[in-house]
């Protein structure tokens, strides 16, 4: 029986944050993960001779070197990584894009801000009242109340079609609530993207990965793959350790998880009764690989938030995936292009139930109609964005993958496949067993950056500093 200081559960950004914040410190950490790679929600794969990542979109909360006070500058220094190791490069511009209207958006908020006064000249003293509202809030604050974001930005932006632009990417980008978020959790992703913006490291995930799990072994903090934890212990409602799928029991005082707060309540024993919600917002992800450069094809932005509707439907559809809206990430786009071959990739919000209802033969081919699908809607965003080039053919395409929620659920474990988590966060980590504590999306910070800062936080808090659960 191994005893130690604590358990991370998940070598995801969370936990591998967590378990280097307390090896520096020289706690004895065990780190486990279900998976035989690291990055859980945010990973990578190999296929057809490629490197695929998983969920690393752009990375948000992006900052110039030197910057201060930026949640990407304090991730830094807690991890005590150079600014340098990242190779960060910042995207050209994004675009969220509607029947009527379209608004461009760059690192730099003036940039939206002259959007907004040229698509929505009323609304500029409102947009400009809501920077102030979202510069001076502290979104961080544990202590914060759950606040109906939509409701409070009414107060500033009037023209509903405006204000569904502004939440489309915030949205889409980080909430386990359909069609709203709390305000907290808004003003969070508004500084992520609007305020700070994109960048992709070079070599996409693989390289935050790679940095965290040099880290780690630099601190002589061991990661322990394929060990699956079947129960958390508990004593008089206490967190004790964990009991893995080989039988092996691991003690500890202080255990933290990133498996979701359903998901880890799940596993206590004696058992607990619980009524946490799971997460619905579970997405498709078709990938395209091609021998031209998306430029070439007439597209020039880096990610393009398209929805065909007045109103943007952030929430579980009816059908296989929701047809109205896309996600349209170009790497390819970003300053830099690391990128061999043009990339694009195209997400939309899908329903777990009716994928995973779907027989094996089924599931093939919907599979296959949302990949002609996908490659219609592809052709159809050229011609509204550049009607001069020509259409791409199917025979231009190198190489083509696609995952469904059922996939998340697979190689994540997240029930329902959901991608942010139960809508009910948990601020301060805590759960109803003493020393059991969450950390990464569950815990309610948003995005990669966001999922290593709670990782820190709930390390600093609880593992370094010792305050009492």
């Amino acid at each position: 029986m191994r005893e130690f200081d604590a358990i991370v559960i998940g070598a995801g950004m969370s936990g591998l944050a967590a378990a280097i914040r307390l090896g520096m410190y020289e706690k004895k950490v065990c780190l486990l993960e279900k998976h035989t790679i690291t990055g859980g929600l945010n990973s990578y794969y190999s296929r057809g001779k490629r490197r695929l990542d998983v969920g690393l979109h752009a990375l948000t909360n992006y900052m110039e070197k030197g910057e201060r006070g930026k949640p990407l500058a304090k991730l830094l220094k807690q991890l005590r990584l150079p600014y340098d190791s990242l190779e960060l490069s910042p995207q050209k511009q994004s675009r969220i894009l509607f029947p009527e209207k379209e608004l461009v958006f760059t690192n730099d908020i003036e940039f939206l801000t002259e959007e907004i006064a040229k698509n929505f000249p009323t609304q500029v003293d409102g947009f400009l009242k809501l920077l102030t509202k979202v510069r001076e809030f502290d979104e961080v604050n544990l202590d914060n109340e759950f606040l109906p974001a939509k409701d409070v930005v009414r107060h500033f932006i009037q023209d509903e079609m405006l204000l569904e632009m502004i939440f489309c990417p915030l949205l889409i980008y980080g909430s386990a609530l359909e069609d709203d978020m709390d305000f907290s959790q808004f003003v969070i992703m508004f500084k992520s993207l609007y305020l700070e913006g994109f960048g992709r490291p070079e070599g996409g995930v693989r390289r935050i990965l790679n940095l965290l799990e040099g880290k780690l072994k630099e601190l002589g903090v061991e990661i322990e793959f394929k060990k699956s934890v079947t129960e958390i212990l508990t004593q008089n409602n206490i967190v004790t350790g964990v009991k893995l799928e080989s039988g092996e029991v691991i003690h500890a005082p202080l255990v933290f998880s990133s498996m979701g707060l359903p998901e880890t309540l799940n596993k206590v024993f004696p058992a607990i009764h619980h009524q946490t919600p799971i997460g619905r917002m579970s997405f498709t992800e078709t990938l395209y690989f091609f021998s031209q450069k998306p430029a070439d094809m007439g597209l020039n932005d880096t990610i393009i938030f398209a929805n065909q509707a007045p109103q943007y439907a952030y929430r579980r559809p009816d059908s296989l995936f929701q047809k109205e809206s896309a996600v349209i990430c170009l790497p390819n786009n970003f300053t830099h292009d690391d990128q061999s071959e043009g990339v694009i990739r195209l997400t939309h919000i899908a329903n777990y139930d009716a994928w995973k209802a779907l027989e094996k033969t089924e599931y093939k081919a919907q599979k296959e109609n949302l990949h002609n699908y996908d490659f219609d809607y592809l052709n159809q965003l050229i011609q509204r964005l550049a009607p001069a080039k020509n259409a791409v053919q199917k025979t231009d395409l190198a190489f083509k993958d696609l995952f469904t929620p059922t996939t998340v659920e697979r190689y994540t474990w997240h029930l329902g496949g959901c991608v942010y988590g139960s809508p009910e966060k948990t601020r301060r980590g805590l759960t109803p067993i003493k020393n059991l504590i969450i950390i990464g999306t569950d815990q309610g910070f948003l995005g990669i950056v966001g999922a290593m800062l709670s990782g820190i936080s709930m390390a600093n808090l609880y593992g370094l500093q010792g305050e009492t659960v």
